[in-house]
């Protein structure tokens, strides 16, 4: 199992270099969410890469097994996602020499919607971690804008909202 550390964050504005970095469109589809016991199974394409990730655990730091599939096996597991989709362009930010954003701008039913996600190589990194003006509110933790909430439930309603929708410190 690989351990992710991950801290999430809303965008409010797109920086307007943001058109210059490396980018993939992205479709999810949810074969399974367990939001009591904290786990999903997730189908993903992304540009030509085709996997099934099963995800465990809440907040910052998750447990995390990914298998790559055949052509084939996506086609026969995606009809199963129906009414779990999501669609977003994920552009990829250098942030310094190991650390790297991911913005997701997503589309259709969730269009507007933009986040930022960090990957950390350890706790402490994360903790230490000061996000760039740019980002916005911290929603890390934030269960209703997980991609799995966003795929099942649509839009949440305080997007646009201030610091009082928590996040990290306080969700």
């Amino acid at each position: 199992m690989a351990r992710e550390i991950e801290r999430k964050f809303l965008v409010e504005e797109l920086p307007g270099w943001l058109e210059d970095c490396e980018r993939v469109e992205i479709e999810q589809g949810y074969l399974a969410i367990d939001a009591d016991a904290d786990a999903e199974v997730r189908l993903r394409r992304a540009g030509e890469e085709l996997t099934l990730t099963v995800k465990r655990g809440a907040g910052e730091d998750r447990g995390e097994y990914e298998v790559t599939l055949s052509p084939e096996q996506m086609d026969l597991l995606w009809e199963a996602c129906a009414g779990r989709r999501l669609r977003k362009r994920r552009y990829v930010v250098r942030l310094d020499e190991d650390l790297r954003a991911e913005v997701d701008v997503y589309a259709g039913g969730l269009e507007g919607l933009r986040v930022a996600e960090v990957e950390f190589p350890s706790a402490e990194r994360a903790a230490a971690f000061r996000p760039p003006d740019w980002f916005g509110r911290e929603l890390t933790g934030v269960r209703r804008f997980a991609n799995q909430a966003l795929a099942a439930e649509g839009m949440p309603e305080d997007v646009g909202a201030g610091a009082e929708a928590g996040g990290r410190d306080g969700a």
